[in-house]
């Protein structure tokens, strides 16, 4: 007969294990979710000063209000309320490079310029440089940097420093955060202008400082933004907006002729 191995979940008739752990008794009530999915991502258990940064990057990605993927799950669920797992899928589909994905890239963005610099950088001169190098290259190839600019909050995204200030107090505050740091101190040499660090961009930072997977990185923004989605449907539960948001569409449309 094949074998199928994993470390995850397994059930016998007596009991359930997880990550070699009994699941009713050792981890029900005694490990927070965070915790958990973190477990489940690297099949380590974090350690508490882990635990702090990344559960504060899944608060800082749960909900923006009124995003695309809060508005096509409030629309999904008017068309078809019988499904709640079609309107969470819905808003979590449109995660990708403008929403949500930007974690994911900026993550990666950092890893590949540290994997390419001959050394890390000790100091805070040594880390402008790197990101002065950095966003020179960026900008002569006519590429953005994951990460850089907001379209709301154009003075300062407050997401930013405070993910920094945690990831300092817990000792996480490794070379994706220290680059991205830079990035932010230096750009404005290049470009002519301040840009924003965004929360999504410092959130894939951070989740690299874990050693987190980088093609998971987006993952851990779906599974925040999850909760979030939770939360828009049981708003439009008591306080729908979604047929108003059909409607003035619907009743304001207008006729063109068809562009050849």
């Amino acid at each position: 007969m094949p074998e199928y191995p994993t470390a995850l979940g397994a059930s016998s008739l007596e009991k359930i294990t997880l990550l070699g752990q009994d699941l009713a008794q050792d981890i029900m009530g005694n490990t927070s979710f965070g915790e958990l999915a973190f477990w489940l991502a690297t099949q380590r258990k974090p350690q508490p000063s882990e635990v702090r940064v990344f559960e504060a990057v899944l608060a800082a990605l749960a909900d923006h209000g009124f995003t695309p993927t809060a508005i096509v799950t409030r629309l999904t669920h008017l068309s078809a309320p019988d499904s709640i797992q079609g309107a969470l899928a819905a808003g979590l589909l449109g995660g990708g490079s403008r929403f949500l994905g930007v974690t994911e890239d900026t993550g990666r963005f950092l890893h590949d310029v540290l994997a390419a610099a001959d050394q890390q950088p000790n100091n805070e001169a040594g880390w402008d440089e790197l990101a002065l190098r950095t966003v020179r290259a960026e900008r002569a190839a006519n590429r953005i940097i994951p990460g850089l600019g907001h379209h709301v909050h154009k003075n300062g995204d407050p997401r930013t420093p405070r993910l920094f200030e945690i990831a300092r107090e817990e000792n996480q505050f490794g070379p994706h955060l220290e680059l991205f740091e830079a990035i932010g101190r230096t750009h404005p040499q290049v470009l002519g202008k301040t840009l924003p660090l965004n929360g999504a961009g410092v959130c894939g930072a951070a989740l690299a400082d874990l050693n987190l997977p980088l093609e998971l990185l987006r993952g851990f923004a779906l599974l925040a933004r999850t909760a979030g989605l939770i939360g828009q449907l049981a708003e439009e539960l008591h306080t729908p907006v979604a047929n108003e948001i059909f409607l003035s569409i619907d009743l304001n449309n207008r006729p063109i002729p068809p562009r050849e």
